[in-house]
């Protein structure tokens, strides 16, 4: 079956795009307001709650190989349940870059979804935000959609999440003059590719809709993880025609390669669910290079219930991390020209909680009355006629607000977001 033709059957076009919501929108843009100094930029929200005792200062040991030098030994409980990964060959992420070692979530509830509303709007927000709602103000991706130039569409701009639940909101606001209209692509492919969705699309030649039940399937599955109370995720969003073919095209490619069990073993270790992620992320890039692509990461908040869980989750992370910049690297159109931010949403307490795991560690919560939960870190790589390398900064510098400015600056339309921005340019990274 033709792509177009499969396009126009399945309703990818204006009229039936609602059965797909991961397939977003396209919408006209405003003009340039700046010079660029990279042509793409990715945001890793990194792993979902760390604590700068074990991650930047090394607590543990090295629990951060592919992002930090050095060679501190992990400490011997965590070690001996470690599975290890192969050795980071080459520069780690800070020698390549920037690390604002003490970077600070300064206002707001320690939530997950506060932290990670904060630094995808670069605005704080307090305990009134309603977590099943989506963002107050204009995200990132709609900035920089609508004040980019020349025009962009959706398919410059990807969200690729760990979790179905909540996170699709994030794609875009309902600020007014901003919106749907101008928000990113979005999937969460642990959801999308796995078992379960190979299952439910089993034996879908080509996904062809002529097949007994087969959009029913796809229409169903898709809606049952996007779905949300009260939330309608896919109103009022759209991508051309001819982007919807790519997508589908990209789309369908993923799944004859998970058919093929291609996605089976894809870096040939085990990996978790935030380096599955961290992979299709890579495809993302690979397939369609995205000038703005945020991925995130949720592996060690299973700090609340284990500390070596986390530490190995951390460790994992961080190796993927290493991974995404090798590939970045790797692209053609991204090489050499690309900017990747790396910081947490939250940090963690600094008391442990009344969990204890086999090595008798407690676990670790995050709570908005407790310092450390507020400690993170950023850092930034990119090439060297752009940002500094292997440059530490050690005082407190930065705050989550800080983030999104520093993205429209390297994209170039800092000054058309700027009125929606309560942050501040990290310019110690930058040459």
């Amino acid at each position: 079956m033709k792509r177009r033709s499969f396009i126009k059957k399945v309703g990818l076009t204006a009229g039936g795009i609602a059965a797909a919501p991961w397939i977003l929108p396209s919408g006209r843009l405003f003009a340039a307001t700046g010079s660029r100094l990279v042509d793409h930029v990715v945001l890793c929200m990194f792993a979902g709650g760390v604590r700068n005792l074990e991650a930047v200062h090394k607590a543990e040991g090295n629990l951060m190989p592919g992002m930090l030098p050095g060679n501190e030994a992990i400490s011997p409980d965590i070690a001996s349940t470690l599975s290890l990964l192969p050795s980071i060959t080459g520069l780690t992420l800070l020698e390549q870059g920037t690390l604002f070692q003490e970077f600070r979530f300064q206002k707001g509830p320690t939530g997950h979804y506060h932290g990670y509303n904060t630094t995808i709007t670069g605005r704080y927000v307090n305990s009134t935000l309603n977590t099943r709602g989506r963002p107050e103000f204009p995200t990132l991706f709609e900035l920089y959609r609508k004040h980019s130039a020349p025009e962009k569409n959706a398919m410059n701009a990807w969200l690729v999440t760990q979790s179905s639940n909540l996170y699709p909101l994030l794609n875009h606001s309902e600020f007014p003059g901003y919106g749907a209209a101008y928000g990113a692509n979005q999937i969460t492919p642990n959801t999308l590719f796995g078992y379960n969705t190979s299952q439910e699309l089993n034996d879908m030649i080509d996904f062809d809709p002529t097949h007994e039940g087969g959009i029913d399937k796809v229409r169903n599955f898709i809606n049952n993880n996007f779905k949300l109370p009260g939330v309608n995720v896919s109103s009022g969003i759209r991508n051309s025609e001819e982007d919807s073919e790519v997508i589908q095209q990209f789309l369908s490619k993923m799944y004859a390669d998970l058919q093929a069990g291609l996605h089976n073993n894809p870096w040939g270790v085990s990996m978790n669910g935030d380096m599955r992620n961290i992979f299709y992320a890579e495809e993302v890039i690979k397939n369609l290079k995205p000038e703005l692509l945020v991925v995130d990461m949720f592996g060690v908040d299973t700090a609340h219930r284990s500390f070596t869980g986390y530490c190995h989750a951390l460790y994992k992370a961080s190796w993927a991390m290493n991974h995404l910049w090798n590939t970045i690297q790797q692209t053609p159109g991204m090489t050499n020209n690309t900017m990747m931010i790396v910081v947490p949403e939250i940090g963690r307490n600094g008391t442990g909680n009344s969990l204890v795991d086999e090595n008798n560690r407690n676990g670790l919560d995050h709570t908005s009355d407790d310092a450390m939960s507020r400690e993170l870190f950023c850092l930034i790589a990119g090439p060297p006629s752009v940002v500094k390398q292997n440059q530490l900064i050690t005082t407190v510098a930065g705050e989550s607000i800080d983030v999104i400015p520093t993205i429209a600056h390297a994209l170039g339309f800092y000054d058309g977001a700027a009125s929606m921005l309560s942050g501040q340019k990290l310019m110690q990274a930058f040459v």
